[in-house]
């Protein structure tokens, strides 16, 4: 491609954008440019090219797994996990996925994810994925059955919240009872695995919501900022207000509160 008739001006504006088409050709021009401004371009685009190559590889991989079911006939197949196993308050969240259409560029576990770009995957997610289950365990289930039971609970609802059943499941590490249909437990499923990664986010994104909403009914605690969370903040009001509605009085730091008090407003 002939760069040297196009102003510099015109070919930052026109390649520089994230999303902008690069190749060999266009580069190849900008190396033979006889201008400085269009080598230090063609550097910065090298650059560009490599980080998306890299990102590209990578989430063939991370599709790998659903794209070999797929192609054996399995379809639809649905990638399970929960959050909020370890809090001292609040619901246990799962989800379930079947992705659909083109790879989501930037997917990867929910906790290696900043909040901004775990909500902006979970809206992508919504709007492109073939179906979605979100499914919770409350306090009090959670209580009467423990917190290892409840997180498979709130898998298998997630499961058989979906709209079409699944004809396979990806799972993060865990079998799921009472379910008929293959599953296949993955170790660090939620980094290795599309779909499991997808649910990862979408059920952090879910019950970072709750436990907002759970924020503005029983302040004192924290919630918005400590996720239900054992933090220095949250065991020194739980020493304070005693335990809320809310809390797991199964959890020992929360038995260790006493009883249950007032909703407390600050």
């Amino acid at each position: 491609m002939e760069t040297e008739g196009i102003s510099l001006a015109e070919l930052r504006a026109r390649y520089s954008p994230e999303g902008a088409p690069i190749d060999e050709a266009l580069l190849e021009g900008l190396r033979g440019d006889r201008r400085a401004g269009a080598h230090a371009l063609a550097r910065q685009l090298e650059r560009r090219l490599g980080r998306e190559r890299r990102e590209s590889g990578r989430l063939r991989e991370l599709y790998s797994a659903e794209s070999e079911l797929v192609a054996a006939g399995l379809a639809p197949v649905a990638g399970v996990d929960e959050v909020g196993m370890g809090p001292l308050a609040g619901p246990v969240v799962a989800a379930a996925v079947v992705l659909a259409g083109e790879p989501l560029r930037g997917l990867r576990d929910s906790k290696q994810l900043a909040r901004p770009a775990r909500e902006r995957l979970e809206r992508e997610i919504r709007a492109r994925a073939a179906d979605v289950s979100v499914a919770e365990v409350s306090p009090a289930e959670i209580d009467r059955i423990n917190i290892y039971q409840a997180g498979l609970l709130a898998m298998r609802r997630a499961v058989e919240g979906l709209g079409r059943p699944a004809r396979q499941l990806l799972v993060d590490a865990r079998r799921i009872p009472g379910l008929t249909m293959p599953q296949r437990p993955v170790v660090r499923g939620d980094a290795t695995i599309a779909s499991i990664a997808a649910a990862s986010i979408v059920a952090k994104v879910w019950r970072d919501r709750r436990m907002r909403e759970l924020d503005a009914r029983h302040p004192a605690y924290g919630f918005a900022r400590n996720a239900g969370y054992g933090t220095p903040e949250h065991l020194a009001a739980l020493e304070t207000h005693g335990p809320s509605p809310v809390h797991r009085r199964s959890f020992a730091p929360v038995a260790r509160a006493g009883p249950e008090a007032p909703c407390p407003t600050s």
